[in-house]
């Protein structure tokens, strides 16, 4: 799968968001979502596999946290998508203040 195609699904690109800065367990990522634990797991394995994740393990649990250094010239792609985001949700905010000013 070519790395873009791995980013281009939301699912893996939120739980790159998620990891990106701090190590996750598995269990805390598939809380974030709606979707079953499996589908989840099938994510992080392909996150792994392209080498955007690094997974450990510590007894039973697994946690996650990208790989900020292997996503390389993706991390510019990731950081644009969180600021573009951001930026959606500040106008949105900033509207719906407009519009309880005007009410």
């Amino acid at each position: 799968m070519q790395p873009l195609q791995v980013i281009a699904a939301p699912r893996r690109l939120r739980i790159l968001e998620l990891v990106w800065d701090r190590e996750l367990a598995a269990g805390d990522i598939a809380a974030q979502f709606e979707v079953s634990w499996s589908a989840i797991s099938q994510h992080l394995t392909i996150l792994k596999t392209a080498g955007f994740v690094v997974e450990r393990r510590a007894g039973r649990s697994r946690f996650y946290r990208a790989d900020q250094a292997a996503l390389g010239s993706l991390r510019s792609v990731v950081e644009e998508h969180w600021r573009t985001s951001l930026h959606r949700l500040k106008d949105l905010a900033e509207a719906e203040q407009t519009h309880e000013d005007r009410t």
